[in-house]
């Protein structure tokens, strides 16, 4: 999303609504875990104007990856937060490949339309140029012979 929304009580899944009791049943982790998560940086929620901790959607489903890797692969905390890294980075490459891309189109399309107003404004009446083949034939041109006129005495 482009950051702007047009209706300010649409809900989506970057709202921050969820308080730290209910993130923390909706990932399945303590909410002191949550905490400590917060202060490594690996999921770091909104804050209200009293700096309560509000999660949204997209932070629970974080919650729920780091519980995976930690738990089900055995990464360390730190292998997490650079994997987190590396797939923001990812993330943020392909958008800018696809603005990249829209931008490039929108570049070869003007172009294509310059060109055709290019050779739209020929001009018709001219008659382009062909090579000639040449041969070995020799032509030879005389004028044709001029009658004498009769001189006129004065």
């Amino acid at each position: 999303m482009d950051g702007r929304r047009r209706n300010p009580y649409e809900l989506t899944e970057d709202t921050p609504v969820y308080v730290i009791s209910v993130a923390a049943q909706l990932s399945g982790l303590h909410p002191q875990t949550l905490r400590q998560y917060d202060r490594l940086g690996l999921v770091s929620p909104d804050r209200t104007a009293g700096r309560g901790r509000r999660y949204s959607a997209r932070d629970i489903e974080l919650l729920r990856q780091v519980q995976q890797l930690s738990q089900d692969e055995g990464i360390n905390l730190a292998g997490i937060k650079r994997i987190i890294e590396l797939e923001n980075q990812v993330a943020q490459l392909k958008a800018q490949i696809a603005e990249l891309e829209a931008a490039l189109d929108g570049a070869a399309a003007a172009m294509r339309q310059r060109e055709a107003a290019v050779h739209a404004s020929y001009r018709r009446d001219l008659v382009p140029y062909q090579q000639v083949q040449q041969t070995s034939a020799l032509v030879v041109w005389r004028p044709p012979k001029r009658q004498q006129r009769p001189q006129s005495s004065d």
